[in-house]
């Protein structure tokens, strides 16, 4: 048995198809692994920035259609534009300083207003980041079929549902890798646009006072034919329809763990990045269209009417007609790094939901190339459903899209405003931190009620719906958690308080190596291993002579946060298999334990079950399992995989294994989740 077990672990050394495709597998353990997939600032600005600068090829243009005949509306739009990105960032600065360890709006929503309110919050975010991948994808084939032949452009669904895919093979390999695979494209985009801006507004700067002057005379023109809260509601429309621009905001807050330490001084440098880049490209699109009267053309975006304009000024028709092919796939290319922050950020917020036991708790599982990759394939395939159902249509997805990111921006602005006024008694700059959050809450708040009367009948219903939808499932998730958990409270109470009682009189045998072993498969040091531990007992009177207790201290999204905290698993581990060691004494067996650190469960208990079995010459390996009443779809879902996975694996190396059934009794009238104490959880 041990030369079969040491004969899987030579084949797992072999290069595999897995490993040529995505790459060698990381080593959590190694302490140079932080530092080597961690970003920089500037790469961070690369992988999570880009969805907000990327929004510069539709929320602009959404914000300028919107205007219609009152296009001059568009300078101090511009400048409300500008002023939102800057106060948007700095009150997530603030969000960075408080949360140092990421998690963004779900965990400012779950600490600052209630796990209830965290839900709503983090549901928003999965849906939104399911849609910033829709809406990059779906914008970057307009921005490259705006060039092509129309008689192609019958394809461009099919092209945007290659790319979703590509895509979800790169993040797949990694997140640092695909950042750099994405860099010079980001790095074009932005030379590019900065380029066209400058070409833009630069020679009719001088225009901008007389500019000013007219919009001022003709705002109060409206506002005498109008009336004033009709032109108001004129300048709201266009600004809250341009709210796609800020989207990309919340990435860097919810990211923190891919950056690179001090995270907070990383966090706060890459959002100035952001702030100022964002600013400048969304704004200056603005004054380039009005200083250069683009209006839309069938078949093309705006972006592609202006850089024609703006390029044919200043050079030949075939090198502007090249410049502005270059330009604009500039855009698309960039897009698709802004769906980087749905691959990146979506499966962290699955991963903090699934700590909190709102998801399945695999979503919290790592791969072997430390990506949250059950995370990855939902971001993925949710975003290619959506795009499916709206065709691609980038105006009915700014509606979609815009709705939930605001809904989260209000809700974490909301916390953090409420956290300054709770801490004015101990924190010196509260006022000026209030002021921020406070206004903050204020454009935040706007573009969302706006966005939602407004567009409700035109696809914000869909997101609303999806939204809603989504929070159900996490409550049926979260309430039978909490069933199975209080179910098994009287377990735990019942056998972890048994008192130990070494029988002085006789001793800790001696271990027997060529007698019957048992190895016990166990987690934590809890109710349901020590019923096991009794089982065998019971069920194997007096023939077992040796106990090995196998456990794997699992490396999730919630441990991978630096060395500390895979120190703290190893600490916790040990103390637990001690306990059991010491248990098992008092019952008259020789015991020992054997764990080891890991992400891929099965595969770690794979190989620490068969160096076991080259240990002891007579193993019986064992693993409890839970047994409810009424099966159904929730407890096959979400309960003993492991066990029932790592049987098939043994038995056909040889071992034998047995598993326990511990009966699970939940009543059949459903409770609401209770929102505490997610440290118990993991029944799987």
């Amino acid at each position: 048995m041990g030369v079969k077990a040491g004969n899987a672990l030579r084949a797992t050394e072999r290069p595999s198809l897995k490993t040529l495709l995505f790459g060698k597998p990381k080593d959590p353990l190694d302490p140079k692994v932080f530092h080597q997939i961690s970003l920089i600032a500037f790469l961070a600005w690369v992988g999570l920035g880009a969805d907000g600068l990327s929004s510069s090829a539709y929320g602009p243009e959404e914000a300028y259609l919107a205007l219609g005949e009152h296009f001059f509306l568009a300078l101090p739009l511009a400048i409300l534009m500008a002023l939102t990105v800057f106060v948007i960032s700095a009150s997530y600065s603030h969000i960075i300083e408080l949360f140092p360890t990421g998690g963004g709006g779900y965990l400012v929503a779950t600490k600052l207003l209630g796990p209830k309110v965290g839900l709503v919050s983090g549901s928003a975010l999965i849906v939104d980041y399911m849609l910033t991948i829709t809406i990059s994808v779906a914008s970057a084939g307009d921005q490259i079929f705006s060039f092509l032949p129309a008689s192609i452009h019958g394809t461009k669904l099919a092209v945007e549902f290659c790319l979703i895919f590509l895509l979800l093979y790169l993040n797949l390999r990694g997140t640092k890798e695909s950042v750099l695979f994405l860099l010079p494209i980001f790095i074009l985009f932005v030379v590019a646009h900065i380029f066209a801006i400058s070409l833009g507004v630069g020679p009719k700067a001088a225009d901008i006072p007389a500019l000013a002057s007219a919009t001022y005379q003709k705002t109060l023109g409206d506002i005498q034919a109008l009336g004033l809260w009709t032109t108001v509601f004129i300048v709201l429309h266009a600004y809250s329809l341009g709210g796609g621009t800020y989207t990309g905001i919340e990435a860097v807050s919810n990211g923190l763990q891919a950056l690179r330490e001090p995270r907070v001084e990383t966090g706060k440098r890459t959002m100035r990045y952001m702030a100022v880049s964002l600013a400048f490209t969304a704004s200056g699109l603005l004054v380039c269209y009005l200083l250069n009267r683009v209006s839309h053309e069938s078949g093309k975006t705006l972006n592609a009417s202006l850089f024609a304009t703006v390029y044919g000024n200043f050079f030949s028709p075939d090198s502007a007609y090249a410049l502005v092919i270059v330009t604009l796939v500039t855009e698309a290319t960039i897009l698709l790094v802004a769906a980087q922050a749905g691959f990146i950020d979506g499966p962290r917020v699955l991963s903090n939901m699934a700590v909190d036991s709102w998801v399945p708790h695999r979503f919290s599982h790592l791969s072997d190339h430390l990506v949250a990759q059950y995370g990855v394939w939902f971001m993925g395939l949710a975003s290619v459903a959506f795009l499916l159902y709206t065709g691609g249509d980038v105006r009915l997805l700014v509606v979609m899209y815009s709705i939930n990111v605001f809904l989260t921006f209000t809700l974490s602005q909301l916390g953090m405003c409420r956290h300054w006024w709770a801490s004015r008694k101990t924190e010196k700059l509260w006022r000026r931190k209030l002021l921020v959050n406070g206004f903050g809450l204020l454009f935040t708040a706007t573009i969302l009620i706006v966005t939602i009367i407004i567009k409700f009948a035109e696809g914000g219903w869909v997101t609303l719906l999806v939204t809603s939808g989504f929070i159900l499932l996490c409550y049926i998730v979260r309430a039978h958690y909490d069933q199975v958990q209080r179910a098994l409270k009287s377990l735990d109470e019942t056998l972890i308080n048994i008192p130990f009682r070494p029988d002085l009189k006789h001793p800790v045998p001696a271990k027997q190596p060529h007698a019957p072993t048992a190895v016990l498969i166990v987690r934590d040091f809890d109710g349901l291993a020590v019923h096991s531990l009794l089982s065998i007992a019971r069920l194997f009177p007096n023939h077992f002579k040796n106990v090995v207790f196998v456990s794997i201290g699992l490396i999730d999204s919630g441990r991978f946060k630096g060395l500390s905290e895979i120190d703290n698993l190893r600490g916790s581990k040990e103390e637990d298999l001690k306990s059991f060691v010491e248990f098992a004494n008092c019952l008259g067996w020789y015991a020992e334990y054997r764990y080891s650190l890991g992400i891929d469960l099965i595969e770690e208990l794979e190989k620490l079950c068969g160096s076991v079995a080259g240990d002891c010459s007579r193993p019986v390996f064992f693993a409890g399992k839970l047994v409810f009443e009424r099966e159904n779809f929730l407890t096959r879902l979400l309960h003993n995989h492991t066990p029932f996975t790592l049987e098939q694996r043994l038995q056909f190396e040889g071992l034998e294994m047995m598993i326990l059934p511990i009966r699970v009794f939940i009543p059949p009238t459903a409770r609401a989740p209770s929102g505490s104490n997610p440290e118990k959880r993991k029944l799987e």
